[in-house]
C-alpha cells in the first residue's frame, strides 16, 4: 500500500500557538523558567515574515516568532525555528544564524533562537553556526529539541501531564507508521482514547484530537472504523467531547468546501477559488456544530479574503466551544463592518 501523505507543517504551527507555554516547559525548561508568564506573550508573524522575505534561505516550515517578557522586566523575542523535514538540510544552522542576526538588526531586541528537529535522521543535530577568519569569529549556538530522542519512550510520553507530550508522540507515530495504515490506526485510536483517560479538559481534548486527526491520516475505511470506535467509547463513558456526527460533519464540510473552491478556482483563479473554498468550509462546519445561528457570521466570513486568516478561522471553527468564540477570532473591523 502506498505511503500515507502527512502534512506536518500546519498542525505544528497551530500546536505551538495553542500550547506555547506547555511547549516551552517541556522542550526548553531553562527558557521557560526565565519568562514572566503573568505578562502574557505575543506571536509576531508579520515581523518574522518581513525577515523571511529578506533572507530567502531554503524552505521555511512552521517558524514562529514570539514576544515574551523576562522576569527581570526586559522584553525578549523568542525565535522558534521548527524543522520537520524528513531529510537533512545542509544550510539549516546558517539559516538559524541569518534569521537571528536579521531580527536583532531590524528590531534591536534580544533574540533567543530555538530549534525543534522533527526529522528521521538520528545523527543530524545542527546546534551551532560559526565563521572564523584571521582571528575574527562569529558564532551562534542554539538549544535543540530532537524529537527522535523520544523514540522508545512511548509509555512515558503517554503518562506525562504536559499536553505537548501528546503532540510529540503523535508526530513520532505519524513518521513510524507512514507505510503501515493498520499500525497507524492502532496508534491513532490509542492516542485518542488516552485523551479521555488522562482527564484533559474538554477544549484540550478537542484541540489535541484535531492535531492527532490531522497528523495521523488514514484511508477512508479505517477512518470510518475509527469513528465507530470513538462513538462506542463515548457512549460507554457517557462523554460527548467528540461526537461522530460532529466529526463527520467537519470532515464533509472541509471536503465539500475545498471541492467547490477547486471548481471555482478553474474559473476565477486558483487563489480566489481557494479563498472561497475555505470560506464555504468554515460556514459548513459552523452550521453543523451550531445550527442556523451560525449564519449571523456569514457576511463577516465572506468578507475575509486573506488565506492565512481564513485558515486560522477554520481551525477555530473546528474546536471552538461556542459560536461567540468563533466570532471573537474574527478581526474587529470585519465584525463592525458586517454587523
Amino acid at each position: 500500500m502506498s505511503e500515507v501523505i502527512t502534512d506536518y507543517d500546519s498542525p505544528w504551527k497551530e500546536a505551538l500557538e495553542r500550547y506555547f507555554p506547555a511547549f516551552m516547559a517541556f522542550g526548553f525548561p531553562e527558557a521557560y523558567a526565565g519568562i514572566d508568564w503573568t505578562r502574557g506573550y505575543e506571536f509576531l508573524d508579520k515581523e518574522l515574515q518581513q525577515v523571511v522575505r529578506d533572507a530567502e534561505l531554503g524552505r521555511r516550515l512552521a517558524d514562529k516568532l514570539v514576544k515574551v517578557w523576562r522576569l527581570d522586566g526586559d522584553e525578549t523575542w523568542v525565535l522558534i525555528h521548527l524543522e520537520v523535514q524528513g531529510q537533512v538540510e545542509t544550510d539549516f544552522a546558517k539559516r538559524m544564524f541569518v534569521y537571528h542576526y536579521r531580527l536583532f538588526d531590524r528590531y534591536d531586541r534580544p533574540v533567543v533562537s530555538l530549534a525543534v528537529l522533527g526529522d528521521t535522521q538520528p545523527r543530524w543535530r545542527p546546534a551551532a553556526y560559526q565563521q572564523t577568519l584571521w582571528g575574527c569569529r562569529v558564532q551562534l549556538t542554539f538549544p535543540v529539541l530532537k524529537l527522535l530522542d523520544y523514540t522508545g519512550q512511548q509509555v512515558w510520553l503517554e503518562q506525562h501531564p504536559n499536553p505537548f507530550a501528546v503532540v510529540i508522540l503523535a508526530h513520532l507515530q505519524a513518521q513510524a507508521t507512514r507505510n503501515d495504515p493498520q499500525a497507524r490506526y492502532a496508534w491513532k485510536w490509542r492516542l485518542i482514547r488516552g485523551l479521555y483517560e488522562r482527564g484533559f479538559e474538554r477544549q484540550d481534548v478537542l484541540e489535541l484530537f484535531r492535531f492527532i486527526d490531522w497528523l495521523l491520516q488514514l484511508p477512508a475505511e479505517l477512518e470510518a472504523r475509527l469513528s465507530q470506535s470513538i462513538q462506542a467509547y463515548e457512549e460507554e463513558q457517557k462523554m460527548t467531547y467528540i461526537t461522530s456526527v460532529e466529526r463527520i460533519g467537519m470532515q464533509k464540510g472541509i471536503e465539500q468546501g475545498m471541492q467547490q473552491g477547486m471548481q471555482q478556482g478553474m474559473q476565477q483563479g486558483m487563489e480566489q477559488g481557494m479563498q472561497r473554498g475555505v470560506q464555504q468550509s468554515i460556514m459548513t462546519i459552523l452550521h453543523t456544530r451550531f445550527g442556523e445561528s451560525a449564519f449571523v457570521l456569514r457576511a463577516a466570513v465572506e468578507a475575509l479574503h486573506d488565506l492565512e486568516q481564513l485558515q486560522a478561522l477554520l481551525s477555530r471553527a473546528l474546536t471552538a466551544a461556542t459560536l461567540h468564540d468563533v466570532e471573537a477570532a474574527l478581526p474587529a473591523n470585519f465584525i463592525q463592518a458586517n454587523a
